[in-house]
């Protein structure tokens, strides 16, 4: 049950936010408000849209109390319709995390749902395996991942342990209604009393359920030394438990981050390179996102080893060691080198649009062994069917132990197996009419050759990929939402893959 000071801490909290937020809202809005509109009417209109991960905007801007309102009430309605009674909240490190998951869970508790709130801030796994460990019918994460610290968002996750499928976001989003139609909400002390609100250590069963998954002992024995960066997200507290002798940074609570966007890429990880490379003692280092969700690795030299590289790592390991089997499956922009190690395993594969929740969905209907995307987000057998980066960085230092291998020795390992390989991306950000005109010219297939790379074929499932032949493609896919193209590379190394690159942009941009 919550604890009296819990509770006390959530209402005092929940009344001076809702000020402030309310407060910094209407400042915002009347500067671009029309005359003949009122302010409440303004912030009645405002349109909530679910992207591919959730509904995410700024705080105090489009996110506020009022608009997380209107989504948790679409969400109950969602819910009773489909006669769903329990739901898992949690929220990360983020500015008014507490508050908006309070929120969530008044609005559910008016409805007659029941929800678990975790203790302090969790990682989106932590919430997906407590959806599982619970029996709960869904899952609310108050996280918007690795956006900038002005924003917070909501995602959805379904009983299964992982993302909800495009169909159930579609008709959440549906219900949202113009304005929250609760007149008042029930307190935290009344919905404990109605057993409708149980706080629940979140963070502790995804401990208690790394233990039983991994030989930790084996990792602090054997792995080395090794760094963490958090990015000031939710995986700061788990990996001190896990992983206590590690060297940590940006391990604290601090909302405003720097300002800087907690996504895992090299660019935002430049001091984590730097410690790996000044401490010879460190032997590889990890990085996860906001919500804890998307890996960052680090090899002893503090070289970035990119979601390709870690997905092949993974196979190795899962397969040819621990002699597990099942379906490889990984999104469009992945290395096809995926592919290849998967053939020589006599393993099935299938390629998907680029997007964690065709992973997922597949993950809850076969048996997968591997599954990822370029952009971080990983999965394994034997654990959720969700991205967690903890996880992921835990497989990947157990295999170093027991191996007594580097990184660059586990790469070496990849290599000897499907060739080496190198795999760069570029995102353009250039204007609508730009972006416009190269998708027709892929349509129309009316580019031949970028440079001196002729194409011999092309495939477009999610985009389109340009075969150049002797495992050399380009592949180029527009943003659905911006004005970017997003431009992907690869080749037998560094060099020739940016060279390739260099050589599309030209063509493309002429």
């Amino acid at each position: 049950m919550l604890h009296g000071a819990n509770i006390r801490k959530m209402n005092s909290f929940y009344e001076i936010f809702c000020f402030i937020l309310k407060s910094l809202s209407i400042f915002a809005r009347s500067i671009h408000q029309p005359n003949n509109i009122s302010t409440d009417q303004f912030i009645m209109a405002v349109p909530i849209k679910f992207g591919t991960d959730g509904w995410r905007a700024i705080i105090a801007d489009d996110y506020t109390v009022d608009n997380v309102m209107r989504v948790a009430e679409a969400t109950a309605l969602y819910m009773k319709k489909h006669k769903m009674k329990k739901a898992v909240i949690g929220y990360d490190c983020r500015f008014g995390g507490l508050l908006f998951a309070s929120v969530t869970a008044r609005v559910f508790g008016a409805y007659g749902i029941k929800s678990y709130i975790g203790q302090g801030f969790v990682s989106t796994p932590m919430i997906s395996l407590g959806v599982i460990k619970l029996k709960a019918d869904l899952g609310i994460v108050i996280t918007a991942s690795h956006n900038p610290p002005s924003y917070n968002g909501y995602k959805l996750k379904s009983s299964y342990g992982g993302p909800s499928v495009p169909a159930q976001i579609a008709e959440v989003e549906a219900l949202i209604p113009e304005v929250c139609s609760l007149a008042s909400l029930p307190t935290l002390n009344q919905l404990v009393e109605r057993k409708l609100l149980q706080d629940v250590d979140l963070e502790l069963m995804y401990i208690k359920h790394a233990r039983k998954q991994f030989d930790l002992k084996l990792i602090k024995a054997s792995a080395g030394r090794l760094a963490y960066d958090a990015m000031y997200g939710a995986g700061q507290s788990v990996v001190r438990k896990l992983l206590p002798k590690s060297v940590f940074l940006h391990c604290d609570l601090n909302p405003g981050m720097h300002g800087q966007a907690p996504e895992p890429i090299h660019r935002n990880l430049t001091l984590l390179s730097e410690t790996i490379k000044k401490n010879p003692k460190i032997t590889a280092g990890l990085a996860t996102d906001g919500d804890a969700d998307r890996i960052g690795l680090y090899d002893e030299d503090g070289r970035f080893v990119d979601s390709h590289h870690i997905l092949l790592i993974l196979l190795l390991y899962l397969h040819k060691y621990k002699k597990l089997t099942g379906k490889v499956v990984f999104t469009f922009s992945v290395t096809d080198k995926l592919k290849k190690m998967a053939e020589k395993f006599g393993l099935p594969y299938e390629i998907t649009k680029v997007g964690f929740k065709y992973i997922a969905e597949i993950m809850t209907q076969e048996d997968v062994i591997v599954g990822g995307e370029e952009s971080g987000g990983l999965a394994v057998k034997g654990h959720i069917p969700e991205r967690d980066g903890v996880w992921i960085g835990l497989m990947v230092f157990e295999f170093m132990a027991l191996t007594g291998k580097t990184i660059k020795g586990l790469v070496k390992e990849v290599y000897d197996i499907v060739g080496p390989f190198s795999f760069e991306r570029d995102d353009l950000h250039i204007t609508e009419l730009q972006k416009v005109t190269v998708v027709d010219h892929c349509k129309r297939r009316a580019y031949t050759a970028f440079g001196p790379y002729k194409i011999r074929s092309t495939e477009d499932l999610d985009g389109w990929k340009f075969i150049f032949g002797d495992e050399k493609w380009v592949m180029i896919r527009a943003s659905g939402t911006e004005p970017v193209l997003r431009v992907y590379a690869q080749g037998p190394n560094e060099t020739e893959c940016r060279a390739m690159l260099e050589a599309t942009k030209k063509t493309i941009l002429a």
